[in-house]
């Protein structure tokens, strides 16, 4: 296959704002506790890197209150939820293009966002540019090198299908361009940001109802890809399907790999 431009799971297809929920209900607790614990609260100002879903800008307005803000950004629009209210404010923003929107944050936070940017060493910068001094940084992404399988638990040909189909997403996103080892490298390119107290974990779900709902939603985003390469085949794919629906399948999904640190 060729290389091809451009963010899979495109949020222009109807199952992205399913896809949004599941994410949301499988990384949302893990994400409130290490914000919990960076002690976000009222009065903060605050910039959520590619927003995406409203769960997390929600939750960080209520922390924040109205003495507080938050600034949610993406590049693509269509990520970015309508109509918001103070103190949460919506910016189409290029984070390797462009300048932070904004100096002087308590918190920069991103969440899977990382992974699709070509630079990110760059967009790294330009959040901690953006922070006060003292100000946290909290950068959770995935990491599918580190773990590959969808079935740890290879033990029939149902697992051993949703193995190859997901070695098959992981060779999409290879080709354009995602870096798969990305979490594991988090804390050093935090470090090499410039930031202190740099600490990081990872959160690694198995056989959790939320691993099923995503791993339906990507299949059926990707299908049309996975058969067009030539990875899988239509009858494939839905017995694949078939078998997520069953609750046969022990269904993990990669490692996130949640890194924090301060600006001195």
């Amino acid at each position: 296959m060729t290389r091809t431009d451009g963010y899979l799971l495109d949020n222009r297809q109807t199952e992205a704002a399913e896809h949004f929920s599941a994410f949301a209900a499988l990384f949302d607790p893990t994400t409130f506790q290490h914000l919990e614990a960076l002690g976000v609260g009222s009065g903060w100002r605050c910039w959520e890197v590619g927003a995406g879903g409203i769960s997390v800008v929600s939750w960080l307005a209520k922390k924040v209150g109205p003495t507080g803000r938050v600034v949610a950004t993406d590049a693509d629009p269509a990520r970015l939820f309508p109509a918001p209210r103070p103190p949460v404010r919506m910016l189409v923003h290029d984070l390797v293009a462009q300048e932070p929107p904004g100096d002087g944050f308590d918190l920069v936070h991103a969440r899977l966002a990382l992974v699709h940017v070509p630079d990110r060493e760059r967009a790294l910068r330009t959040m901690v540019k953006a922070l006060r001094p003292g100000g946290r940084l909290l950068v959770e992404d995935a990491d599918p090198a580190l773990q590959p399988l969808l079935c740890p638990d290879e033990c029939g040909s149902e697992q051993q299908l949703a193995n190859r189909l997901r070695q098959g997403f992981r060779r999409l996103l290879a080709d354009r361009g995602t870096e798969l080892p990305s979490g594991r490298t988090l804390p050093r390119l935090l470090r090499e940001a410039g930031l202190t107290r740099v600490q990081a974990d990872a959160y690694f779900p198995i056989a959790s109802p939320a691993c099923a709902a995503l791993e339906s939603l990507t299949i059926r985003q990707i299908r049309d890809q996975l058969v067009a390469a030539g990875l899988a085949t239509d009858q494939d794919i839905n017995r694949h399907l078939t078998n997520v629906t069953s609750g046969v399948l022990d269904l993990t999904t990669a490692p996130m790999i949640s890194a924090w640190g301060r600006k001195p």
